[in-house]
């Protein structure tokens, strides 16, 4: 089960941490990503991390959104810095594995006031 927080109302240039508990797996045995969907768009890739830690950014996000995963917690993380109006959405995270397929929490709401 995958369970997103820490979204919610933040003005322009400010920060954000979102968490997705994922609880009942492994998370250095599977990949596991970011996603957004905005209104009237489809959803978005935003950021990965596979097994060994390598990570993979969209280039909308490069350099100011970070994904980690605390292992031991069973916990992922966003960081979003810098945020704009367009990074308004809904955010999902992703686990993805070859036994397990894609498995997606329920999202979180980032709104982003100009």
């Amino acid at each position: 089960q995958l369970q997103a927080s820490g979204g919610g109302l933040v003005q322009a240039g400010g920060s954000l941490r979102l968490s997705c508990a994922a609880s009942g797996f492994t998370l250095d045995h599977y990949a596991i990503g970011w996603f957004r969907q905005a209104p009237g768009k489809e959803r978005e890739f935003l950021a990965s991390m596979i097994s060994n830690g390598l990570t993979n950014y969209a280039d909308s996000v490069k350099g100011r959104f970070a994904i980690s995963r605390d292992i031991r917690k069973k916990t992922v993380y966003l960081q979003m810095n810098n945020l704009t109006a367009e990074d308004t959405a809904v955010y999902y995270c992703n686990i993805r594995g070859a036994r397990i397929g894609d498995k997606w929490g329920q999202g979180t709401q980032v709104t982003v006031s100009s």
